[in-house]
């Protein structure tokens, strides 16, 4: 298992419990002891988590949002949404990212990488990645990580997803361009393109999509093929459909012919 891939899953066990036991952390991941300790100083040296005797907390105000907006439904499926997703982004770039709990994973991922991680700022001051986003948990967990810039919109936040919408985020996103964006939608198809719930998630979606040369969708299979009140964008501005091996052979074709790469997980 990769170092990123083990500090993901010690993040997850985190989020979900609050807490993490060393021995117990070392046999979930079959990894040794001496590994769970050495990945869990270098978490607490990056605020991610406060290290304890024999383990790790959530650290301080860093967890209280995701604890409450985390959910149990296709997590595994997104965790590996979020890990594809961060794939596609270089080091340098620019970096959209809409709010729900796949989006989560998605800046999850991004923050872990050892790329960014490792990243030592120019002396000009050029962070690893910028990331602007409406979505307030998300930048509440970014916001520790220095080799990270974070761009937050304006606007009214919506206690459901946390997402700030309304005339104060779209000023802001009207003023800047993305290399890439990505979008956390409730309903994608060939026919009708891709949706959410909310009209006014929709509307600063859809800017994102706009501000960007290149736009990924990021959707477990359970989001294909559904209905959703608010559309955001039509296929032809989607580059890439991140989801899971839930998707049918047939449904991948027709994203394929109508000029999407799909990726799965």
């Amino acid at each position: 298992m990769s170092r990123e891939a083990r500090w993901n899953a010690l993040l997850e066990l985190v989020g979900r419990n609050g807490r993490v036991e060393v021995e117990d952390a070392a046999a979930t991941l079959d990894v040794s002891a001496a590994t769970i300790r050495r990945d869990l100083d270098q978490l607490a040296e990056q605020q991610l988590l406060t290290r304890t005797r024999g383990g790790a907390v959530a650290h301080g105000v860093g967890y209280e949002l995701a604890l409450r907006y985390k959910t149990g439904r296709h997590a595994p499926e997104k965790q590996a949404i979020g890990r594809a997703v961060s794939e596609l982004v270089a080091v340098g770039e620019v970096v959209g990212l809409t709010g729900g709990t796949t989006l989560t994973e998605v800046a999850r991922s991004l923050a872990v990488r050892s790329d960014v991680v490792g990243d030592i700022s120019a002396p000009g001051g050029q962070p690893a990645l910028t990331v602007v986003t409406n979505a307030l948990n998300i930048a509440n967990e970014l916001v520790i990580r220095p080799q990270i810039k974070i761009v937050v919109t304006g606007g009214v936040a919506r206690p459901q997803s946390y997402e700030l919408t309304g005339p104060l985020a779209s000023g802001v996103l009207g003023e800047i361009t993305l290399d890439v964006a990505v979008l956390g939608v409730n309903a994608i198809d060939t026919e009708r393109g891709a949706y959410v719930h909310h009209e006014g998630e929709a509307s600063i979606n859809r800017l994102l999509a706009q501000q960007a040369q290149r736009v990924v969708v990021a959707a477990d299979s359970s989001k294909i093929g559904k209905r959703a009140f608010a559309r955001v964008c039509d296929l032809g501005q989607v580059d890439f459909l991140v989801t899971d091996k839930g998707i049918t052979p047939e449904a991948a074709a027709r994203f394929a012919e109508a000029g999407v790469t799909v990726v799965t997980v």
